[in-house]
């Protein structure tokens, strides 16, 4: 994993981010809703919850939106008929692709799934395709600032699975994901702080790609967040490094 930071690809989606914050919330809102309906509405016994309000104050979600939607889905009734679909696909420069939706309508969301892989040069793969190439891991990323082996200290000393510095400096963490939160906190108490926070389907190994197939790339991941059924996307491509901004 050397070299291949999820974080130094995620600065490449940056722009205009902040123009799509209210179709984010809209996703998460969503997202939580349906976590509180079938795990309950307690972070503290429903570890899915808790990750998605871990994502929700990451991008600055009021409290009280977040305890809105929480309430909502732990009274059973607000998105009843959602349910959770993977798909799974091929990018340009054949990177693997596994997009995350919660729908109540499967057929529109395959064609619009379908629709942006086809439009971004890419193709939908069959069940199984690619699911095999990524792991169920906690991530906790931390930009560099010279005290990369305090970090390693706390990483070794909470359990983490590895640790790894990456070609822009920054330091990854990978852990269970039973063990994400604990660890996360034994950060935070060490006074380290993450920039990237989650648990979600790390990729195994990386395809490196050139400046023209990143490109390509990030249009079509561009394509797939505009679906609103969409709530998480991944992917093994690393891109060059040459378009960092």
């Amino acid at each position: 994993m050397a070299g291949h930071s999820k974080w130094s690809n995620i600065k490449h989606r940056k722009a205009g981010q902040d123009a799509k914050r209210a179709k984010v919330f809209t996703k998460i809102i969503r997202e939580l809703t349906i976590a509180a309906r079938d795990g309950g509405g307690s972070v503290d016994d429903n570890p899915g919850l808790r990750n998605i309000v871990d994502k929700a104050k990451a991008v600055q979600m009021p409290r009280d939106t977040m305890e809105r939607a929480i309430a909502r889905g732990a009274g059973g009734q607000e998105g009843a008929d959602m349910v959770a679909l993977t798909y799974e696909g091929y990018g340009p420069g054949g990177v693997a692709i596994l997009v995350q939706t919660m729908t109540d309508n499967r057929n529109r969301t395959v064609a619009e799934v379908r629709h942006a892989f086809s439009k971004g040069a890419g193709n939908l793969g069959t069940d199984g395709s690619v699911a095999y190439l990524f792991s169920t891991k906690g991530q906790l990323v931390f930009e560099s600032d010279g005290a990369d082996e305090a970090l390693v200290d706390v990483a070794i000393e909470a359990g983490a699975d590895d640790v790894d510095t990456a070609a822009d400096g920054s330091v990854e963490v990978i852990t269970e994901p039973e063990d994400f939160h604990e660890i996360k906190e034994a950060f935070v108490q060490a006074g380290f702080n993450p920039v990237l926070a989650e648990v979600g389907m790390i990729p195994q190994n990386y395809t490196d790609l050139t400046p023209e197939n990143s490109e390509k790339l990030l249009r079509l991941l561009d394509l797939l967040e505009d679906i609103d059924d969409v709530t998480n996307i991944y992917t093994n491509g690393n891109f060059a490094t040459g378009n960092d901004e």
